[in-house]
């Protein structure tokens, strides 16, 4: 039986993207561009600049296009796959098939890694990564499957990343290491560096994959699905994904209860799976940073904003008098297990002032990919992104081969 990497390899030699396969990539692109240039100019931005200089082009671009954590994600494996894959395809001068390459060899390392890999505090972006990222720059460069499988194994050492981070800076930094270490490692491959690719599955024993079922990870390498199993979910908020499904309640409360007003809120109870609120480890936040992984303050921005936008999660925004209130009158309520961010779903009770209780109950948010964004909500996305990013061209008409021109040199 051939190793994972030899197998990721040849089936990255053997991709032919489809129709379907290619309008995930475009949307790919623009949603990651954007993201990542409205960072440029954004506090949270602006704050990583001066940090950011150790750190190569892909790594780089791959820090801006999370910082804000805009970006997309895939479900199943819990990973921010364009953060990583759209800079390392721009930074290495490839294109759509390129990145289909590595989004495809990340989700299936993310899967073959599985929940209680990112339950146990890993951050999968990281850790499936930066082999991914090896991918993605191999196939850039016309690696062939030798050369890739030799890509993903130079790249284990990089693999790894820690729910810790959330809230600070080294989040973003170690989606950017994970993009360097990619690049470092197919090019250290296309010299010559010799490397067993078996040490792909020895890594993947020791941070908790279950190799026991290599052969149904091994099953997911079907040249004939799609390039990217199960699809990417698109926020519509810039913040944690598991933050996607409260703020969206809330806002459908609020529309369906006009009168509701924030001020009369007393009480707060938030009932969901354990899992579907694995990082969101801030709950006094003091910062827009850490209020991207508050349930706390994502709850209380969705009573206090019409809708909670990139200056909704400002430093000034999560320390608002009225927000602080808020974050201290919520009380979450876990039920056991789940196996994900969208498990079960979410239930939300709002007491009021004179003792009267709206409530409302949802599964799935807008923008993932059994309910995906409408091209509505994607073009505000794209609109608000060009307008903190101060740029003349709309993001909107971007190719892979104009857009590293509008990301930061």
């Amino acid at each position: 039986m051939p190793a994972l990497a030899d197998s990721l390899a040849g089936w990255t030699a053997s991709l032919e993207p489809d129709a379907d396969d290619l309008t995930l990539a475009r949307r790919a692109l623009l949603d990651t561009v954007a993201v990542a240039a409205a960072a440029r100019d954004a506090p949270e931005g602006r704050a990583l600049d001066p940090l950011l200089e150790p750190l190569g082009q892909a790594g780089r671009w791959a820090a801006l296009a999370h910082v804000l954590d805009f970006d997309d994600l895939h479900l199943p494996s819990t990973t921010h796959v364009s953060a990583v894959c759209v800079p390392v395809v721009l930074a290495c001068g490839g294109g759509a098939r390129d990145y289909l390459a590595g989004a495809g060899a990340m989700v299936r390392l993310g899967a073959a890694l599985g929940w209680s890999h990112y339950s146990a505090g890993w951050h999968a972006t990281c850790t499936a990564g930066a082999p991914a990222a090896a991918v993605a720059a191999a196939s850039a460069l016309g690696l062939d499957a030798e050369r890739t499988a030799a890509a993903i194994a130079l790249a284990v050492p990089a693999a790894g990343g820690v729910q810790r981070a959330f809230g600070t800076s080294a989040k973003s930094l170690q989606v950017g290491f994970a993009a360097d270490a990619g690049v470092r490692a197919a090019r250290l491959a296309a010299a010559g560096a010799s490397a067993d690719p078996a040490a792909l599955e020895q890594w993947l024993a020791l941070v908790g994959g279950d190799l026991g079922a290599s052969e149904p990870a091994r099953g997911l390498l079907d040249p004939a699905g799609p390039a990217v199993p199960d699809g990417l979910a698109i926020k519509l908020h810039p913040c944690c994904y598991a933050l996607q499904r409260p703020i969206a309640a809330v806002r459908a409360l609020r529309e369906r209860e006009p009168a509701l007003r924030a001020e009369r809120v007393r009480r707060i109870r938030v009932t969901t799976p354990e899992s579907a609120l694995q990082p969101l480890i801030h709950h006094r936040p003091r910062t827009g940073l850490e209020g991207k992984f508050s349930l706390e303050y994502g709850v209380a921005a969705a009573l206090l904003d019409d809708y909670p936008d990139l200056a909704s999660f400002a430093d000034e925004a999560v320390r608002r008098p009225e927000a602080q209130r808020l974050v201290e009158a919520l009380e979450a309520a876990t039920t056991p297990g789940g196996d994900g961010l969208l498990a079960g779903e979410v239930a939300i009770e709002l007491m009021l002032d004179d003792g009267t209780v709206h409530s409302t109950s949802l599964a799935l948010p807008p923008g993932a990919p059994a309910r995906p964004p409408t091209e509505a909500e994607l073009a505000a996305k794209l609109a608000a992104c060009t307008r903190a990013a101060g740029t003349a061209e709309p993001l909107a008409n971007l190719t892979w081969s104009t857009a590293s021109g509008v990301l930061p040199t």
